[in-house]
């Protein structure tokens, strides 16, 4: 892959008009592509697109996805026919090579969250599948669009902002993201490449400008604070520094420890800061106890585990996403050899990978939820981070008694399952399921199961207790006493809904 000068944006603008123009977009590449090719594409595997543009006619878009995710040469004819070659050329958005062209770059048609056509500009080989593309690593290599990019921009708080930073920026997807609620972005990046990148990503995709500034974390922004503060760090916990994309270059779990710390001086009261990370599972150690004790003093905190690897499957992958797998075998053994030398220094048992998100607040008594939950949710989830610390604060306002006087609703995507055997009279338990957000499930005795199945908002907690006891022959002040605290965890994973008052 080229690591050589970049092109310029000088003509940015006149591109995005050929790409859009000859339906080089996400949903053009569908169409051409179908959607086995489209699929296989994010396994970097590109003989089916390739199969698809011989077959898709002489059109421009199939030239531009040859050339341009494709890294294949394409006759300067056809590209003349599909963009402004000449000023392409001129630009170093591609070089001739005889009676062909070939694109310097990669570039991949993204679409945006509300129907816009963007595209991310990263070094060649790097754009299909993200991280483990089609092409080996080097240091100093800038990744396009992977997997973890787009989780971090399905979970990010969408709400207008003023300022918004984002650290570590790499091909720019993040900043995008950003400009389209934020009235001013800034993107950081230890690699000057990176930063290069991004402004072609942004101008390709008539986004405005950002402030780029080089350096590590947040030092090139000094003291300066912001609304929104957004990080895909190079995570990953390896024996030394190899790739800049994703090796921090501090040892274990530090660099995310130190991001997250750092971010809280970061904050604008009220704002957000979100990032993906990685962590150890160290012997003798509570993993949420260890994540947890990087939370910032005047932050809130919902730190969220997604998947955990023992450190033979964590050295596996990460040793694959370099290639080493396609080297020499004793390399690759010594290098497996490194990582586990590694982690049984540290020990290490495994590693842990989730979405950290904290909120500045001026609470005496901040809220840090630190959970476990690998199971399948609903992107995006920005509106559902909002909800939740909405929930914390009301939680944190309301005691027990206010708990019984408040009124609640069933959130709309609750549906409620009954488990037992078939004919039986009354179920083994009950379980209420969000369809919707993080898809949560949890059991309910037949308490909480009567007093979930009539929230509307027309009776106070305390009165269906009163209700509710009636009918299982309880007394009403202990189930009054007892009750408050499942209400409390209904709230908090957001199946009930406080409301202001009684509903008309």
């Amino acid at each position: 892959m080229s690591t050589t000068s970049l092109p310029s944006s000088d003509h940015a603008a006149e591109l995005r008009t050929a790409f859009l123009a000859a339906g080089f977009t996400a949903d053009g590449l569908l169409d051409l592509l179908g959607a086995p090719a489209y699929a296989a594409l994010a396994r970097s595997e590109t003989v089916p697109a390739l199969r698809a543009t011989r077959t898709g006619g002489d059109g421009p878009l199939p030239s531009l996805v040859r050339l341009f995710l494709l890294q294949r040469p394409v006759s300067r004819e056809r590209a003349a026919a599909a963009l402004p070659v000449e000023a392409a050329l001129a630009d170093g958005w591609l070089r001739g090579d005889g009676d062909e062209v070939r694109a310097t770059v990669d570039v991949r048609p993204y679409g945006g969250p509300d129907g816009e056509d963007w595209f991310i500009v990263s070094d060649l080989g790097c754009a299909v599948g993200g991280a483990g593309g089609i092409g080996s690593h080097e240091e100093g290599v800038v990744l396009g669009v992977g997997g973890a990019s787009t989780t971090l921009a399905g979970i990010t708080v969408r709400t207008p902002v003023a300022t918004a930073l984002d650290v570590g920026t790499g091909s720019g997807i993040q900043a995008l993201h950003a400009a389209q609620h934020a009235t001013r972005v800034t993107a950081t990046d230890v690699n000057p490449r990176a930063l290069e990148f991004t402004r072609l990503t942004l101008a390709l995709s008539g986004a405005p400008e950002a402030e780029l500034l080089a350096g590590s974390l947040f030092e090139p922004v000094g003291e300066a604070t912001y609304d929104l503060i957004v990080s895909n760090p190079p995570f990953v916990i390896s024996p030394g520094a190899r790739l800049t994309y994703r090796d921090g270059g501090m040892g274990g779990d530090d660099l995310c420890r130190t991001l997250v710390q750092q971010a809280g001086a970061r904050l604008n009261p009220g704002g957000y800061a979100q990032f993906l990370g990685n962590w150890q599972h160290v012997d003798g150690e509570d993993w949420h106890e260890r994540v947890r004790s990087w939370v910032p003093r005047g932050c809130d905190a919902w730190i969220v585990q997604r998947d955990v690897q023992d450190v033979t499957q964590y050295a596996e992958l990460w040793l694959r996403d370099a290639g080493d797998h396609h080297g020499d075998p004793a390399a690759y053994e010594r290098r497996y050899e490194e990582w586990l030398d590694e982690f049984e220094a540290r020990g290490t048992k495994a590693v842990g990978f989730g979405w950290i998100t904290l909120r500045r607040t001026d609470a005496a008594e901040p809220s840090i939820v630190v959970e476990e939950w690998p199971h399948s949710v609903e992107q995006p989830l920005g509106d559902a981070v909002v909800a939740h610390f909405a929930r914390q604060d009301y939680l944190r306002q309301h005691d027990d008694a206010a708990i019984l006087e408040g009124y609640f609703a069933l959130s709309a995507e609750v549906v409620q399952e009954q488990v037992g055997a078939p004919g039986a009279e009354d179920p083994e338990h009950v379980v209420l399921r969000q369809n919707r957000g993080m898809r949560r499930a949890t059991k309910v005795d037949t308490v909480g199961a009567g007093f979930a199945g009539v929230c509307d908002g027309s009776l106070s907690a305390g009165r269906i207790l009163d209700a509710i006891a009636q009918l299982v022959q309880e007394d009403p002040v202990v189930l009054r006493d007892r009750t408050p605290e499942a209400i409390r965890l209904l709230v908090e994973q957001g199946f009930l809904e406080p409301l202001e008052g009684p509903a008309q």
